[in-house]
Order: C-alpha cells, then sequence, then structure tokens
C-alpha cells in the first residue's frame, strides 16, 4: 500500500517550547489515522503543519513521495490537503449549495450578462451529496439543518476539493450518537473512495468504530503507532501517560463524609446538556467531576450557578432548597465560579488588577450603595499577599499579567466573597507547572478553612492529584464515583471514556 502522507524528522519550537519533537512517520494510502494524546502532546501542531497553518522548524513533509513545503493554507489546498476543524465554518443563513461552493460559485453568462448559475451550482452540489451517500437538499437553508446534517455538509465541502488527505479534528464532539453513526458511514464511504484520513479524537470509545490505525503523541514525541484491530483502550491509554497510567495517588480525606452536605444536587436536567445529575459536596471536599468534552461538566456548573436555566431538578444549599437561581442570587448564597475562559468570561482584560480582583464583591463592599476604593482596598491587599499575585502596581491592567497571575486573580475576586462553595473549572488551563501547582495549593488551603470545591478538569491527572472523591460524567449523564486513593490514570480515561 502506498504511502500518501511521510513525516520525517518533523519539529516546531516556540521559542524554548518544543511543540513537536522530531516526529517521523508513515501514513498509509485509503485509511483512517486517528490521532490521540492528551492536552498539550502535539496533535494539533502536527495537524497546523500539515494543514500550512505552521510552518516546521525543522524536517520534512512528503505526500505521495514528493516533498512538500506548505506556506500558508492556501498552499495545503493547492496540494489537496483539506482540514474540518472542530468549529463548523458554514455561514448559517445561506443555503447548502452555497456554503459548499462559497467564494467559487459557478458563473455563466445570459445575454451577455454574467452571473451565478444557479441551476449549475445546485445540480453540482446534488451530484456531490449523491455521490457521498448524502440525502440533504441543496437548496435547504443551513441553520434550518440538525447539527450532524450541519457536519456532513462541512465535510461535504472539504470532498469538493477533492482532497486527497482529509484532517479532521474532533468532529463528533457536538453530535448525538445517531448522528455520529451517521458520519462514520460517511466516512467509511470516503475511505472506500480511495480518501485517506487523519482523525483527532478524545472519545476512545470512537476507535474501534473508525479508525484503522491509532498514532499516540505524548509530550511531543511519538509514543507509537498500532493497528486497532489489533490493540486495546490499555496499551493506547499505556501510550498516551506511560508509568503515570498505572500508578495510584495518596488520598486527601480532610473532609467529614459524615456531615450534612452544604451542596445538594437532585435530577438536574438540561435537555441536551446533561440529564438526571445528582451528587452531594460536603464541608471542605474537594471534589473532581471527569469526563471528556462534550460530557456535559462546564454546563452543569453553569446551571448550578444560575448562569444557564435547567430544564427539571432541585439545587439545595446548606439544606435549604434554591428556587430559581441566578448568578447575583449565588453568589450571595455563598457560591464562587471561576469560569473556563477566563480571559473573556473571568476577567475584564482593559480594567486593572484592583477593579478585577472587586468585581464580585461590588456589594459588599458598597456604603450606603456607593462603592470605594478605601473600601474595596483591604480585599484587593489580602488576596494579592494571600495567593502570591506577582504585580507591579494594583493600578495596572490585568492582562500584564501572566497566565498563572490571571488565573490567581479571577480565583481571589470570588474568594472576596467569603465563599462556602468554589466551583474551579479548568483552573489551571494556560498557565505554566509552578502556577498550577501554587492553584492547586490555594484549592487546598481553602479546603481547610472549610470551603468545599468542585473541580473540573481536562487533565485526568489533575483530578487523582487534587481530589478527595471524582465523579464520572459521560454525554451528559453522571456514571458514578471513584476514589483517587485505589484509582489509576489508565482506569480514570477507560471510565470516562467507556464508562464505568
Amino acid at each position: 500500500m502506498t504511502a500518501v502522507v511521510e513525516t520525517s524528522a518533523l519539529t516546531k519550537h516556540y521559542g524554548n517550547v518544543v511543540a513537536l519533537d522530531d516526529f517521523t512517520h508513515l501514513f498509509e494510502k485509503s485509511r483512517i489515522h486517528a490521532l490521540m494524546g492528551k492536552n498539550g502532546s502535539g496533535k494539533s501542531t502536527l495537524v497546523k503543519m500539515l494543514s500550512g497553518v505552521v510552518q516546521p522548524t525543522a524536517g520534512q513533509i512528503a505526500l505521495g513521495g514528493m516533498p512538500v513545503r506548505f506556506k500558508s493554507p492556501s498552499d495545503a489546498f493547492a496540494a489537496n490537503v483539506v482540514t474540518v476543524h472542530q468549529e463548523l465554518s458554514l455561514v448559517p443563513e445561506l443555503s447548502v449549495a452555497e456554503n459548499i461552493f462559497l467564494g467559487r460559485l459557478p458563473q455563466r453568462t445570459v445575454l451577455g450578462v454574467s452571473g451565478i448559475d444557479w441551476p449549475g451550482a445546485m445540480r453540482r452540489t446534488e451530484q456531490l451529496l449523491t455521490a457521498m451517500g448524502l440525502d440533504i437538499d441543496p437548496h435547504a437553508q443551513v441553520r434550518r439543518l440538525s447539527v450532524g446534517q450541519q457536519q456532513t455538509v462541512e465535510i461535504a465541502k472539504a470532498m469538493s476539493f477533492s482532497p486527497a488527505l482529509l484532517l479532521l479534528d474532533e468532529p463528533t464532539s457536538a453530535l448525538a450518537s445517531r448522528e455520529v453513526e451517521m458520519l462514520f458511514e460517511l466516512l467509511r464511504r470516503l475511505r472506500e473512495s480511495g480518501v485517506t484520513m487523519m482523525y483527532i479524537t478524545h472519545r476512545m470509545s470512537e476507535l474501534a468504530e473508525i479508525a484503522d490505525t491509532v498514532t499516540v503523541l505524548r509530550d511531543g514525541r511519538h509514543a507509537g503507532s498500532v493497528e486497532m484491530a489489533r490493540s486495546s483502550s490499555e496499551e493506547i491509554i499505556d501510550m498516551m501517560f506511560g508509568d503515570v497510567a498505572r500508578a495510584t495517588h495518596p488520598g486527601r480525606r480532610l473532609h467529614d463524609p459524615a456531615a450534612e452536605p452544604v451542596l445538594s444536587v437532585r435530577g438536574l436536567t438540561r435537555q441536551g446538556a446533561f440529564e438526571d445529575v445528582s451528587f452531594d459536596l460536603f464541608p471542605g471536599e474537594v471534589l473532581g467531576i471527569a469526563g471528556m468534552l462534550g460530557a456535559g461538566r462546564t454546563e452543569l456548573l453553569r446551571a448550578i450557578f444560575g448562569a444557564d436555566p435547567f430544564d427539571a431538578g432541585q439545587i439545595v444549599i446548606d439544606g435549604k432548597p434554591v428556587e430559581k437561581p441566578d448568578p447575583r442570587a449565588m453568589t450571595r448564597i455563598g457560591l464562587g465560579y471561576t469560569p473556563e475562559n477566563r480571559k473573556e468570561v473571568g476577567l475584564v482584560q482593559a480594567h486593572s488588577i484592583h477593579a478585577n480582583l472587586s468585581m464580585a464583591s461590588l456589594r459588599r463592599n458598597a456604603v450606603k450603595g456607593i462603592v470605594t476604593r478605601a473600601a474595596e482596598r483591604p480585599g484587593v491587599e489580602r488576596q494579592v499577599e494571600q495567593l502570591h499575585i506577582k504585580i507591579g502596581s494594583a493600578d495596572d491592567a490585568v492582562s500584564s499579567l501572566s497566565g498563572g497571575n490571571q488565573q490567581k486573580v479571577v480565583i481571589g475576586n470570588w474568594l472576596n466573597t467569603d465563599p462556602k462553595v468554589m466551583f474551579f473549572d479548568e483552573p489551571s488551563r494556560g498557565v505554566d507547572v509552578h502556577a498550577k501547582q501554587q492553584i492547586f495549593q490555594i484549592i487546598w488551603e481553602q479546603a481547610r478553612k472549610g470551603v468545599s470545591a468542585v473541580f473540573v478538569s481536562t487533565e485526568l491527572e489533575e483530578l487523582l492529584d487534587v481530589c478527595d472523591r471524582v465523579l464520572v460524567m459521560k454525554q451528559g449523564r453522571m456514571l458514578g464515583e471513584l476514589d483517587p486513593a485505589e484509582t489509576t490514570l489508565s482506569q480514570l480515561y477507560i471510565a470516562c471514556m467507556e464508562g464505568l
């Protein structure tokens, strides 16, 4: 079988950071090659180089035996390398045909007047969709299609370029199970027609369904490649994490499980996001929620905090049911929430460090309805000192801080409300190793003071290191509970991928 893609010593440096290191591999033609690896493993860097978004620092890419060097995505397009990104690039108000041939609709001249050949565009779209086995009306407005149909239109758009290599980045992340199977049927037909695909996914359960081979990256290096039919989840996870996958972690157990819960959630449901979720959180406990992308963890936290509505269920804090929660009421009751997107949701980048440390506690600091810097200053100084936030002046813009220090400002902002419960959604994202450990120390110190925490992270090893208990979510449902002291990373990963 002839190789369609071959990389030789492919390397990418960002300053002192090595994102991809000496990656050498051969991807065979007319096969679906899954790319696996935890966040930061180098998957995205490899795909960006293959799609012309970034250029390698060293090494070479060959297509069909011929060396290529892509200086831009247009170069990759010209070489018949097409990428389907996780975020759809369709225009909702346009038709299926208009989206597929956007910017290159066929033209015709009638009575000396040039214009778009609409009948030709619809005919070409119908031919393409029929060849792919898709029953979608070319005239249909994209916004009226299901998410699964929109994803197949995105792939049809890619196929209109007649790709030799199709790169698929998490194509099932927003799809329901029925839509996933429809997509897989399409990908199998494309494979039979001679298309080679690289398929990035975090879902182990998908591999047996769709992948011919699995290539694993770890810390920027090629950890190994296996034939899926002759491999197992355990072997792939071992390649992803190394010896860490089989290690157990000492438990914390600082909370009293016999105490009354500070937060109880019963039967919480939001259509399309999560269903029938129930759990208890105890005083001083750090409770982890594990799951892959699309499991519903962030949606659950937002609903409990009152940022999003829910359809059914009950939230109880200190034994009292909460009626119609909203962020203002939940903050007053004693909840704090550090969101996963700190730059856009957790902070106001143009405002000062002082202002960002004071936003959540404005009402507490208001004297007769008037907020003064003098009233805010003690809280600002306390958080800067206790959280070891490195600043020049509290009047500097928060955007001037490093990622780790910005995250500490987000946390300090909520600690100034004296919360009973803190929600930490991806608190270590985008921060260095030292800042990450400092953030964990802050969470533990608050737990020792009696502040409970719900901790969400896609870095599963963090959940085992930080938490007293870990709940597992998959496709919007809570599957069960694991004890970090008795659970290996491999076991937790399999639980998130395949269920308990």
